[in-house]
This record gives C-alpha cells, structure tokens and sequence, in this order.
C-alpha cells in the first residue's frame, strides 16, 4: 500500500496540485488496502491522513497501526477536517474527485475553502493507477475466476425445463454462501426471449425445451471481482443458433489476436466487431466489447470502439460479443483476459 501512495505523490506536480482528496471507497481501498466507511482519504506530497468520525475511529486506527496514514477525527464537518488538515501541510492547490461528489458536497467542501487554498476538479486520477494489476491482484481474480467456473459446472445440473429463472438464482445463491463469497455484481439469467435483452432482470419465467440460457454472474474474492457469461441451450440446439454461437467465439477469437501490450483497446473492440460485420451479424451486437475488472466490475480500460485507451500488460479485460433477436434470443459469450507484452491469456479459459 505504500508504493500507491508514492505512486500517486509521484504525479501530483504532474496534475498541478499538492495533494489529493480522495472521496471514492474503491479508490480508498485500492490506496491503503482498507474499505472505507464514511472515512475520506488525503494525500499530500509527505503524508496521507485518513479522515473518519467516532464510530469508525478505533477499528481504523487498530487497520492503519503498521501503515504511515495519520488518523483524524471529525466531529462536526468532514469537509472542514480536510481543508484543515491541508492547510496545515502548507497544501496550495487541493485536487478532488470530480466524478466521486455530489453538487451538494461539492458546495459544502468549496464553502470550508474560504480562500484559504485552490481547488482543482481531476477525474481518473486513482483508476489509471489501478488499471495494470500487480501479482497479487492477479492471483485474487484468478481465485475468483476458479469459483466461477466452478458455479457454472455446479448450476448446470439446476438447468431444465420447468424451473424458474428465479429458481436457477437461488439456487446459485447456495453455491455462493457455500463457497463463502458474495456476487460480484447482480447475476443475469435470461432464458429464451429474455436472453435478447443484454441486461435482462430475473423473472419468475419457467424455462422451456428447445431454448437457451444465459447466466452473466461474477463472484469476488478479497476484493477482486470476475465477471464471466455462458449459454446453456435445453434440448438440440438448431443449427442456425450452434452457427451463431460459433461465430461469437470466433469473434473472441479475431479479438485475442490483437490484445497486447500498446494496441489501442478500440482495435480490440474492431477486431471482433468486423468479424461479425463480415458474417452479417454487426447490426445486432449494440454494446461495446468489453471492460476492465479489478476492485470494480466495470472499470479502465473501456475496449469499445469510441476508446482512446491503450492497452498495458497485465491489464485484465473482458471480451464479451454478443448479439441479440427480440422476441425470439440473445447469444453472448465473455471471458476474461490478461494482457501480455507478445499477446494475451484467457484465464477463464485454461483450453484456449
């Protein structure tokens, strides 16, 4: 946690500013390895204070007992309390999360400034630090990944006619609490016309023979997430859905080639988008090919094609086409991968 803090001291002069108030949880953990909790974080080019009130203040100081992060008590105003606290460091220019305040908060910390400091509106400046993983991230979203997969083989026996999709998401409830882990994000199980919506809502819809199934769901493991989708399909399955099936793999597949370390991530998202162009299939894929996962489900990189990002090895990204019939199916396939310098690793494929 140290060295994330240094890296970001490392680029306040860069930002122009002397110090970073971070407002955003994911961003808090991800900088001194606690979820915080009604707790904001500032950081200056010498010191982090971690700023709480009284309920919070003696399990933080029992977190942060072998880490350089002073903790500060508020009583009245959070906002006040870090203005303080930067002026008391001789802080200038004060950054914030632009993206991570309400209008509301945002006019509460401006009126504690009082000419006292300069505040200066950043965005991404923490979620560009967490876009490339270190070793032990990526350790903690392949066990993530291992759980998930498990849960696809453990489900499969749950998926038959009859059942409801409600069904099917409590009985993966079980498998969850078993395992020990919470949902990464709320799981999505489509069947037959449901599927054609992207991010269908569970019903109590029963599934039926001779249709598919989809399940979206992700597991996190000490904070890492993994995000991951298959098909099911009840009884034999018509030969122009296995041939549409089959191209979204090979669209997948026309998307592995190109990942590497420098390629832009729109020429990931192009890859497989021409594929399925070339088989008459482009107008029916309508979202972006996939997303970072990390702390968060969705995070930087975004691999769509309006992306200027690049890609950095031992970024984890997920490629995701998908194409979807209203009123009659969707067909989506996501996996997981891992950006090399020469290439790239599916790591919730061990075939590939």
């Amino acid at each position: 946690m140290r060295n994330r803090l240094a890296q970001l001291r490392f680029f306040l002069p860069k930002l122009k500013v002397d110090a970073l108030f971070v407002s955003d949880p994911v961003n808090i953990r991800y900088l001194t390895g606690h979820a915080a909790e009604d707790g904001w974080l500032l950081v200056t080019a010498l010191k982090a204070f971690y700023i709480t009130d009284f309920r919070y203040i003696a399990i933080v100081k029992q977190v942060f007992k072998n880490q350089a992060i002073d903790i500060v008590q508020f009583d009245r105003s959070l906002f006040e309390s870090v203005i303080q606290a930067a002026i008391e460091e001789k802080v200038g220019i004060l950054g914030f999360e632009e993206n991570n305040l309400t209008y509301y908060q945002f006019s509460r910390l401006k009126s504690c400034v009082k000419k006292r400091l300069k505040l200066r509106a950043l965005s991404g400046t923490v979620e560009a630090l967490r876009v490339v993983k270190s070793p032990q991230e990526v350790s903690s979203i392949r066990e993530a990944i291992r759980i998930n997969l498990k849960g696809f083989e453990w489900i499969a026996r749950f998926i038959r006619p009859g059942v409801t999709e409600k069904d099917i998401y409590y009985q993966l409830q079980n498998f969850i609490r078993v395992e020990g882990v919470d949902f990464s994000f709320p799981p999505i199980i489509a069947s037959g016309p449901n599927s054609a919506y992207p991010h269908a809502r569970i019903t109590e819809r029963k599934l039926c023979l001779a249709e598919p199934v989809l399940l979206d769901f992700g597991v996190e493991k000490n904070g890492y997430k993994s995000d991951l989708t298959r098909m099911f399909f009840l009884g034999k399955m018509p030969r122009s859905f296995e041939k549409r099936l089959s191209l979204i793999r090979n669209a997948q597949e026309e998307a592995y080639k190109v990942i590497r370390l420098g390629v832009p991530s729109q020429a990931v998202d192009a890859a497989a988008r021409g594929f399925l162009e070339r088989n008459g299939l482009a107008q029916y894929f309508g979202h972006s090919l996939g997303h970072g996962v990390g702390l968060q489900t969705h995070e930087m990189p975004r691999v769509s094609s309006k992306s200027g990002e690049i890609l950095l090895e031992n970024m984890i990204i997920t490629i995701e086409p998908g194409v979807y019939f209203p009123g009659r199916y969707g067909v989506r396939l996501e996996e997981m991968v891992l950006v090399g310098s020469n290439g790239c690793e599916v790591i919730s494929n061990p075939d590939f």
